[in-house]
């Protein structure tokens, strides 16, 4: 409507409102002379026109939307879909598993191949030699480093981190924290006096099979229910409890035919 009212009757190609055409007035501009007027005014070209796309009320049920499936595929719910733990976050993430490494491996593994670089602070280097080797070392693939020893990584939002702690039953306060873009994973092999507070600290845990006291200990912190409390000290090699907020999902972690080559089959005990 700018254009339009700035337009005046003087100068090459300027014509005036129909309001105002007369019968013995100005002869009307030509359709060129009208399309370069439209140019000129900043209304370019007219573009195709094409059907509108729009949904009835009754529609937006069946309207779905990918919400929070960007992650590491951890295993298969128990309806048989894919389980997908978001690591690469801008915000703070730690994670508790309280179970066996070999699950830490598959998990590590995981997220090493979605690009995200992967430190590992252990007192047991030897145990993961080969996935190390397998994977890649440096900026790029996996890194194992003494307890105590890992150094600022330098995570940002193009170069994930994945900091794996596999320091026993009472790990040390870690000297580099999950922060932006860089998650934690803490592995406890069993409960131990220390887990109570690093579960109430960590955004998500998984429980693989305890003992009934420990299940006990766990529903204590966590607040689970009592069929909960009775499933862990049943659960099979490869399944894991994750528990976020209030949220809970039993989740069986399947290797593929290379994680078994490399890893083995699933088991609890190491």
């Amino acid at each position: 409507m700018t254009a339009m009212t700035s337009r005046t009757t003087n100068g090459p190609g300027a014509y005036p409102p129909a309001a105002y055409t007369t019968a013995g007035g100005p002869p009307e501009p030509s359709a060129a002379e009208r399309l370069r007027d439209r140019v000129r005014s900043g209304f370019g070209l007219r573009g195709p026109r094409h059907g509108r796309h729009t949904l009835s009320a009754e529609q937006l049920d069946t309207l779905a939307l990918p919400i929070g499936d960007d992650g590491v595929v951890v295993g298969v719910d128990a309806e048989g879909q894919p389980a997908v733990l978001g690591l690469n976050r801008p915000t703070p993430y730690d994670v508790v598993l309280i179970g066996g490494l070999w699950t830490a491996q598959v998990i590590a593994l995981r997220a090493a191949a979605t690009g995200t670089r992967v430190a590992v602070e252990t007192g047991r280097a030897q145990a993961w030699a080969q996935l190390v080797q397998a994977v890649g070392g440096g900026q790029s693939g996996m890194t194992v480093y003494d307890v105590g020893r890992v150094p600022p990584q330098g995570a940002s939002a193009g170069n994930s981190v994945l900091v794996v702690r596999d320091c026993g039953m009472r790990p040390p306060r870690g000297r580099v924290v999950s922060g932006p873009w860089q998650a934690v994973l803490t592995l406890l092999p069993y409960l131990s006096p220390v887990a109570p507070r690093l579960m109430r600290q960590a955004r998500l845990v998984g429980v693989q099979q305890v003992s009934p006291d420990e299940a006990a200990e766990i529903s204590r912190t966590l607040a689970l229910p009592r069929e909960d409390v009775e499933s862990l000290p049943t659960l099979t090699d490869g399944v894991t409890l994750w528990c976020a907020d209030r949220d809970r999902q039993y989740v069986m972690t399947q290797p593929t035919d290379a994680e078994t080559g490399l890893l083995g089959t699933p088991r609890r005990m190491d």
